[in-house]
């Protein structure tokens, strides 16, 4: 399967979900639906296992293929994942290829029971890993660094009292940004990397037997966003901390701190593009954010101009911003259809430009012989800038000004975000000026670094692809 080439998109790589249901109710429903509020995280393939905590010891079932999860999941497949413990997932592959074997939740029998993990990120050390299961005999071939933290676990399980333990004596030889969910048979343990880089988030809903009492009458949910929890009616009782492992069983749920340091680095691109629109992360509420980065562009990079557009879905918000700050007419002059899905084609140039014109197209009502402002979130190789900003013009545009909601993309990432080598981002090789022409803008202005404070207020941040500093390598 190929990767959709004609996107000029980052992308995060996985949306994790996991839930127990301590009254016994079913989750195989709960978890297709929390996959759907994560779909925009990850879009190559998705997964569910699940299983019966009155049941079998390791009796785990399990479902995962390629495509989006109302591709991968029918009624039936639904109906036949029975347990009130699961975990679920949906992938955008960064290391690793995209392929079935690299689709989770991975789930593994071992002399002491079972597991079925999700993996969020990326192990920066994960190599180094692998070599030394290979040296103790333990794994003789992985394919993705979610597999190898899942052997990682299982050897350390056998030296170790519990599946906690076992969790906490692997997550202190990562390095990088993570969020991993494991369901053991009568457990579901989640932990958040030690900087906090990658998002996970508790909640919980209330079962439908009043006869319970409090505690057993609850269902616990960890997500990457508080979206997917609100999806499927629960409330949000909290982010996990950085460094924290939170293990949910039928006395309900206990932490572990002794991981957790002062030091923290939360992905900036959470708030500026990842994250789903109506999501809260660690005490930010997301389009709030991106409506101050807007209001920020426009007090630093005014522009006269008739109308402020934004590029579905990403830019609406701070388009929505800078509007307000800017006192412009805010406009809605592109057309989403949201029905194309993954376009799996050749990447030439014709064929990207068919791709864009398939998934966007301009109402030419509302831009002829207007002077606009563009607001996007990012500028990665700059293809479908220039392709949007050409349309424009053919509508009618007298002056294309665009506005990015981030400063320029220079660095890659190595936390589990798609950020291409420095070679692939326009920005790395040309000065805003060339890039300016390459794209046929009439101006160019971003966000600079110096106003996350004013989307995030002080939330330590990890900009590591802006400013070359990164938190772990």
């Amino acid at each position: 399967m190929k990767k959709d080439l004609c996107d000029d998109k980052l992308h995060e790589e996985c949306g994790v979900f996991g839930i127990y249901s301590l009254s016994g109710e079913e989750v195989s429903s709960d978890i297709y639906y929390g996959l759907i509020a994560l779909q925009h995280r990850g879009q190559e393939a998705a997964g569910i296992a699940v299983s019966d905590t009155t049941g079998p010891m390791g009796n785990i079932r399990l479902k995962k293929n390629m495509g989006l999860v109302n591709e991968v999941f029918s009624q039936d497949d639904l109906e036949r994942l029975q347990g009130n413990i699961g975990v679920g997932h949906v992938r955008y592959s960064t290391t690793g290829g995209s392929i079935i074997e690299n689709a989770q939740p991975i789930a593994m029998n071992y002399i002491k029971g079972s597991l079925a993990l999700v993996h969020n990120g990326n192990i920066v050390n994960a190599q180094e890993m692998k070599n030394e299961q290979m040296y103790r005999g333990l794994a003789h071939y992985t394919t993705s660094d979610s597999e190898v933290l899942a052997y990682e676990i299982i050897g350390d399980r056998v030296k170790c009292a519990s599946i906690e333990d076992a969790i906490k004596m692997s997550a202190a030889k990562l390095k990088g940004g993570y969020a991993v969910v494991v369901m053991s048979p009568r457990k579901l343990v989640g932990v958040r990397d030690p900087f906090g880089i990658k998002p996970l988030i508790l909640g919980k809903r209330k079962a439908s037997d009043n006869s319970a009492s409090e505690e057993k009458n609850t269902t616990y949910i960890l997500a990457s966003e508080s979206s997917a929890i609100k999806s499927i009616g629960g409330e949000i009782i909290r982010d996990i901390e950085p460094g924290e492992i939170i293990s949910i069983t039928e006395e309900g749920v206990s932490s572990d701190r002794s991981l957790c340091q002062k030091e923290r680095a939360h992905c900036i691109f959470e708030y500026i593009y990842f994250a789903r629109n109506d999501s809260i992360m660690d005490g930010i509420e997301i389009h709030d954010a991106r409506i101050k980065a807007g209001r920020a562009l426009a007090r630093e990079s005014s522009v006269d101009a008739d109308i402020v557009v934004g590029v579905p879905d990403s830019g609406l918000a701070a388009a929505e911003g800078y509007a307000m700050e800017s006192g412009i007419p805010f406009a809605l002059a592109f057309h989403k259809n949201s029905y194309i899905g993954r376009s799996f084609i050749k990447p030439t140039d014709k064929e990207r430009q068919t791709a864009v014109h398939m998934k966007l197209s301009v109402l030419g009502e509302v831009v002829a012989g207007k002077r606009i402002i563009i607001i996007d979130d990012s500028i990665v190789r700059g293809t479908t800038m220039k392709q949007l900003i050409e349309m424009l013009r053919q509508a009618g545009a007298k002056e294309v000004h665009v506005r990015i909601s981030s400063p320029p993309f220079l660095y890659p990432c190595y936390y589990g975000t798609d950020v291409p080598t420095s070679s692939q981002l326009i920005a790395a090789e040309h000065s805003s000026e060339e890039v300016r022409e390459r794209v046929g803008a009439d101006s160019l202005q971003y966000l600079r670094i110096e106003d996350f404070k004013t989307m995030v207020g002080n939330l330590p941040l990890c900009t590591a692809c802006f400013n070359n500093q990164y938190p772990v390598l």
